[in-house]
């Protein structure tokens, strides 16, 4: 097959940054046809972060937050008790009337924290994943102000990221394939599932007798991470966070005529529509087997993309992604975040290094972003981080705390098109602006971690930023302790 070696290219602006060529990449806000494409644009560097006094976040100058919910401390509404914790995927599904709704994951097992999702009459998929994880739904005012919060789903586990519907539900994700019938103990407790995980479910904006805790098994039941629903209602695309082998990444096809809609549980049957693994196709027609082979080389490059069926969604016997042999689908080790812009979607790969699933041949890397176009069915690497062995040392100076990116992981993109990322690396974690051609800068840090992943609270990641319609306020999450930050400042002065 034709695969480029390695290229470094350098010259960026920014310390740290993610490698990116540009001038061959379409705006982010319209992107534009393969024989159309024109430059990036939007995104200038953030002033120098400044500590804290509070020691949470670090910010800009000129920008500020506010703590929305926080594990433990605040209160649900209606007695549901306290907030959560394991903050994860998150979305603005509703506004108007000087008021935001948030659906928001929690991606916890078993009594994993003291708060877990409790299980509320009408939204509970297994009573047997007590204390375990689940969405909460979020009222706040335009700023972010909180005003209440209650609980959306429960009963699932390891619900990491999802994506908003264009109908303004949330499709939540679990990130598991455990089956029923399998033991869990924890906190001093033990417990049985009483049915199997690995599914997507739909939460709705309303209150919790008015819920839908079932799966929606037409999607598949394997490692979830994230998806987008394509405009046309006909497609979505599914991301797989897994090893052994890696994961893949997936589209489902409604039924001939069919579209999706609310209620997608129980309007669809358990096979209904198709559903299949990528496949990048190399210049010789031969298959990529695992994105890791591609490096900044194949910057700003279009690889044409077909689809190969899942023999078995539902995981049974085996689990999907073991159910199609190497190099008959392009696999990736983390496929993360995806986020829709209306045209196409970006889709993250956090890293890959210091794993037997990497191939022997392949080149380690610290994180990708790609762009799927769905007309053209295509995709596209717009965003590289070469792999920096220094950052998988642990306990990072301070002094040199916001020069080295790595691990990328929940992605959106902004009212202006630019990108916004929360890294999920080894040392210091960030919230980063990205520009698909362009450079890559710190927005804030998380000064609750010490860039330790030996374990919590000491290393924490960020998770699900997603902004308000309006683009005033950019929510995000520090994962532990379960934290959700309402920032505010200049955004469009440098953003757009």
């Amino acid at each position: 097959m034709t695969v480029s070696r390695r290229q470094i290219i350098k010259g960026s602006t920014a310390a740290g940054v993610g490698l990116t060529v540009a001038g061959v990449l379409p705006t982010l806000a319209e992107p534009a046809a393969a024989h159309e494409q024109r430059p990036s644009s939007g995104g200038r560097p953030f002033p120098p972060l400044q500590d804290d006094p509070n020691g949470i976040l670090a910010l800009p100058a000129g920008f500020s937050y506010k703590i929305v919910t926080r594990e433990g401390v605040t209160d649900m509404s209606g007695g549901q008790g306290k907030t959560p914790g394991l903050h994860d995927g998150t979305g603005v599904v509703g506004s108007g009337h000087n008021r935001l709704t948030i659906i928001q994951n929690h991606e916890l097992t078993p009594f994993m924290t003291t708060y877990g999702v409790p299980h509320i009459a009408g939204t509970v998929y297994d009573p047997g994943a007590a204390n375990a994880g689940g969405c909460t739904v979020i009222t706040t005012d335009g700023n972010g102000k909180l005003i209440s919060e209650w609980v959306g789903i429960a009963g699932t586990v390891r619900n990491c990221a999802g994506g908003v519907t264009p109908w303004g539900t949330w499709l939540t994700c679990e990130e598991t394939t455990i089956n029923a019938g399998a033991t869990w103990s924890a906190g001093g407790r033990t417990g049985t599932y009483e049915k199997a995980h690995g599914y997507v479910f739909e939460v709705f904006p309303r209150d919790s007798a008015h819920q839908l805790p079932k799966p929606i098994k037409a999607f598949g039941r394997y490692d979830h991470e994230a998806l987008a629903v394509e405009p046309n209602l006909r497609h979505v695309y599914l991301s797989e966070d897994a090893s052994g082998p890696n994961g893949l990444f997936y589209r489902w096809t409604a039924p001939r005529g069919g579209k999706l809609g609310p209620g997608a549980a129980t309007t669809l049957a358990d096979d209904a529509g198709v559903l299949e693994a990528m496949q990048i196709r190399m210049d010789d027609g031969s298959i990529l087997p695992d994105v890791a082979y591609l490096t900044s080389a194949q910057l700003g490059r279009p690889f044409k993309v077909t689809w190969i069926a899942v023999p078995e969604r539902d995981a049974k016997t085996q689990s999907v992604r073991s159910q199609f042999t190497d190099g008959t689908v392009t696999r990736g080790k983390k496929f993360e975040g995806v986020w829709s812009t209306g045209k196409g979607c970006y889709i993250v790969n956090s890293f890959a290094f210091g794993s037997s699933d990497l191939p022997a041949d392949a080149t380690k890397h610290d994180g990708m972003v790609w762009y799927y176009d769905y007309s053209d069915e295509t995709i596209t690497l717009v965003t590289y981080f070469p792999h920096n062995p220094a950052a998988e040392g642990e306990g990072a100076s301070p002094r040199y705390a916001d020069l080295t990116f790595d691990g990328p992981d929940n992605v959106t993109v902004t009212p202006w098109g630019t990108l916004v990322l929360a890294e999920d690396g080894v040392r210091a974690s960030h919230v980063l602006s990205s520009v698909p051609g362009g450079p890559t800068y710190a927005i804030a840090r998380n000064m609750l971690s010490n860039g330790t992943s030996s374990g919590f609270p000491t290393y924490s990641e960020f998770t699900g930023p997603t902004f308000s319609p309006d683009g005033k306020v950019l929510f995000v999450n520090i994962q532990t302790p379960g934290i959700t930050l309402a920032i505010t400042g200049p955004w469009q002065k440098y953003l757009d």
